[in-house]
């Protein structure tokens, strides 16, 4: 039996710096989600960058009808984003693992598998926040309740649904609209959410991953 072939990581070049998203992630060139893709990659750029010496992260559609999206990544390093075309969620799966990219490259420490979202100083005050929703389920059992409640899942749909909130893009947030008013689990309420949104864009402003100028609670 042949040995086991891993798909290749991101390659890691110069030294790390404050980039733009654009510079981050590398779109599909030739794909009937690129209109979306860039409409909310657009809407995450308005929002923050990403301090990395990474070179482009490839996003990849699929047909995969199970998930959204997906991260693919081994210990530090990105392998890629995976977006499915199927099923109408191009924009949210998108920021969804966008969300958990972030999350990733802001800290991960390799015996315990922790991420930013879990343990970082800056997310602190969203994690207080995030405590307050509304406990969204899944149909399943255990294993995938777990996962869904897990933090850094709750931070990847916290950050989907501020980057749509925040988009200012009419198509987004009619998108976002209309997963609220389908009680779609992977979003809450306006009204319980706009506080979290609030802390998800001073996590980015502690990071030092905007230039927004946002009041910070002393």
């Amino acid at each position: 039996m042949g040995q086991r072939q891993y798909p290749s990581c991101v390659p890691r070049e110069g030294k790390r710096r404050l980039r733009t998203l654009d510079e981050v992630i590398a779109l599909p060139r030739r794909s009937p989600l690129v209109t979306e893709l860039e409409r909310a990659l657009a809407a995450a750029s308005g929002l923050h960058g990403l301090l990395s010496d990474l070179a482009p992260v490839p996003v990849r559609p699929t047909a995969t009808i199970t998930e959204a999206g997906a991260y693919r990544f081994r210990m530090r390093d990105p392998i890629d984003v995976r977006v499915s075309r199927i099923g109408g969620r191009v924009a949210l799966g998108f920021l969804h693992e966008l969300g958990h990219l972030l999350d990733h490259q802001v800290f991960y420490e390799r015996k315990t598998r922790t991420w930013a979202s879990a343990v970082h100083v800056a997310f602190g005050a969203w994690r207080t926040a995030a405590a307050s929703l509304e406990r969204r389920e899944l149909s399943g059992g255990r294993g995938r309740q777990r996962y869904f409640q897990s933090t850094h899942e709750v931070w990847a749909r916290c950050y989907a649904q501020t980057v749509l909130l925040r988009s200012g893009d009419a198509v987004l947030e009619q998108q976002l609209a209309k997963s609220q008013d389908e009680d779609d689990a992977h979003v809450w309420s306006a009204e319980q959410f706009e506080p979290v949104a609030v802390e998800v864009e001073r996590v980015f402003e502690r990071l030092g991953l905007t230039q927004l100028t946002l009041p910070l609670a002393a």
